[in-house]
């Protein structure tokens, strides 16, 4: 009754809620630091929109067009507006990118680790994932990615920064690269943390749209927007594809009420600027923090650390870490644990917590 592809996928399995969490474990407080959300919350702004939006308009189906945030978001990044194609959160968008492009038999490449729905849906559509290891500095293996290129291969993931590592590609050797594609190949940057790098917006492949006509960029609102709840994503397509694209998109995917949050965040920079200061300077603590204690770690441009627990000890310290009040994310790599930054009074609480968690196994007591 259902498509053969589906039959050894997994469903995502979403966090339970925190308060159902916090009742289950009896915990006063549970911070997540697990899913990348933006700790500094949303642009006042938002609610102020969402507060004067017109309630008699529920009634309605929104804008398909996204037409005013369409407007603004071309102007922002001065691209053509009709190059634009808006997504119920970024999933969707990938979404719709595997549903056009993948056949049965279609070959994707991505680095690995990575982010997941890259391959969920490339799987979902038939298509077989090609992961080429990173580094060991956590950097993409470029010269192994463009060595995996088969007449079968449609599209290249490249997540920039990189989810989970963190880590950043130059724009001069994403150049390269790119001169190194055959044109029949689409490659799509997600730069879903972009904003969070310390020299944006140069660090931006919006850039080497002009040069590269098989480039994708991909955006969304949920990371440094703090509007993960409002569900918008976008990419900058080539115009050839739009209409491709348009066509398989779902009408009416994008509220009238996320389409306005959007269009506020996206007017407050002070805010977003506020916050790409404070995850920089969140960012420096976890790098001294990691570098003094040793724990092998990827340097990051992201709102998150990635790096590897005392002895491997993952699962031990992410149980740790949950037992005193802080969510944090494993399983994306063997012995290692993705940590958003928090506060600066939760990082530091959970460095204090990874200290005396590291003590207990390499100390003078440590059991052998």
């Amino acid at each position: 009754m259902f498509k053969p592809t589906i039959h050894q996928l997994h469903p995502y399995t979403p966090e339970k809620p925190l308060a159902v969490l916090k009742e289950e474990l009896g915990l006063p407080q549970l911070v997540r630091m697990s899913a990348n959300e933006n700790p500094f919350g949303t642009s006042v702004k938002v609610q102020q929109a969402v507060t004067n939006w017109n309630f008699t308009q529920s009634r309605d189906y929104p804008d398909g067009y996204a037409s005013q945030l369409r407007t603004a978001v071309a102007k922002h990044l001065d691209v053509a507006a009709e190059q634009l194609v808006f997504g119920n959160g970024l999933d969707e968008v990938i979404a719709l990118i595997a549903r056009t492009f993948l056949s049965p038999g279609d070959e994707v490449i991505e680095p690995w680790p990575t982010f997941s729905e890259y391959r969920l849906h490339a799987q979902i559509e038939g298509a077989t994932v090609i992961d080429v290891p990173v580094t060991e500095t956590g950097n993409f293996d470029l010269s192994a990615m463009a060595q995996a290129l088969t007449a079968k291969t449609k599209l290249i993931w490249v997540c920039n920064p990189n989810n989970p590592t963190g880590t950043l590609l130059s724009i001069a050797t994403l150049t390269e690269w790119l001169r190194q594609i055959p044109k029949d190949v689409l490659v799509l940057m997600d730069e879903a943390y972009i904003e969070f790098t310390d020299d944006y917006p140069a660090t931006s492949a919006i850039s080497l749209l002009s040069k590269f006509p098989n480039l994708v960029v991909l955006r969304t609102f949920s990371k440094i927007y703090g509007l993960a709840n409002f569900r918008v994503g976008f990419g900058v397509f080539p115009k050839q594809l739009v209409n491709y694209l348009q066509t398989v998109r779902l009408p009416y995917n994008l509220s009238s009420i996320a389409q306005v949050s959007a269009q506020a965040a996206l007017a407050d920079q002070d805010f977003v600027a506020m916050t790409r200061k404070r995850v920089q300077q969140a960012r420096d603590s976890w790098e001294r923090f990691l570098t003094q204690t040793g724990l092998p770690h990827t340097r990051s441009q992201t709102n998150f650390q990635f790096f590897q627990a005392p002895k491997m000890q993952a699962s031990a310290l992410k149980k740790r870490l949950l037992q005193q009040g802080f969510l944090v994310r494993d399983g994306l790599k063997p012995g290692w644990l993705r940590v958003t930054f928090g506060t600066e009074v939760q990082n530091t609480a959970v460095q204090r917590i990874i200290e005396t968690f590291q003590a207990e196994l390499t100390g003078p007591n440590a059991l052998k």
